[in-house]
């Protein structure tokens, strides 16, 4: 497997932070930021909760911070890869953590990967997402200048839900024959490449 982390100047730094952290208070740090990962706008602890964490663990509000960040890194990272124990194990190890805290880690990532992983697949990317797909066939025969015609064309309107603003926005498209037959081409070659993905 390709390395997940690289031991850059802040993750070094996060490392000794991390080293230096009460081993018996670790464990619940952990479960508390597998279970509010995938909570996109979320904190997931708030300031008051920060405040005793910085007292409980003897570090300041810029070291949490930096530690709690890393974490989160290091989690996302084992998600996105759907590291095995061991591999993850081997990499923490690489960046000097000790084996007590790797350990920890490592229990944390076993008993909270499905769900975190699955909750991350769910979570979606952009926050407008398509809601409703409402459609209408049209059939002009004739126009001014023009006595008989056939010239059908399709009416689509989109509904998209935005999950920030909570609202839902309705967009048209017109398709004449040609342009909805390339517009199908297009979504099949996208498909396709979908498909390959997994």
């Amino acid at each position: 497997m390709a390395s997940m982390f690289t031991a850059s100047t802040s993750i070094k730094k996060a490392v000794l932070l991390i080293n230096d952290l009460d081993v018996t208070r670790f464990p619940l740090l952990l479960s508390r930021i597998i279970q509010k990962l995938h909570l996109k706008e979320e904190r997931t602890f708030s300031d008051e909760e920060e405040e005793k964490l910085q007292g409980a663990f003897g570090i300041s509000s810029k070291d949490l911070d930096l530690v709690l960040q890393t974490l989160e890194f290091i989690l996302q990272q084992a998600a996105y890869h759907t590291a095995k124990p061991a591999s993850l194990s081997e990499q923490l190890t690489q960046l000097q953590l000790h084996d007590d805290k790797v350990g920890i880690i490592v229990d944390a990532w076993t008993n909270g990967a499905r769900d975190l992983v699955q909750k991350l697949r769910e979570r979606s990317v952009h926050p407008c997402q398509l809601d409703t797909v409402d459609w209408r066939l049209n059939l002009q025969l004739a126009q001014a200048s023009q006595s008989k015609m056939k010239l059908p064309n399709a009416l689509f309107q989109l509904g998209i839900k935005d999950e920030n603003k909570g609202v839902n926005e309705n967009i048209l498209l017109e398709f004449t024959h040609q342009e909805l037959y390339e517009f199908y081409n297009q979504l099949e070659t996208i498909q396709n490449q979908l498909d390959s993905l997994s």
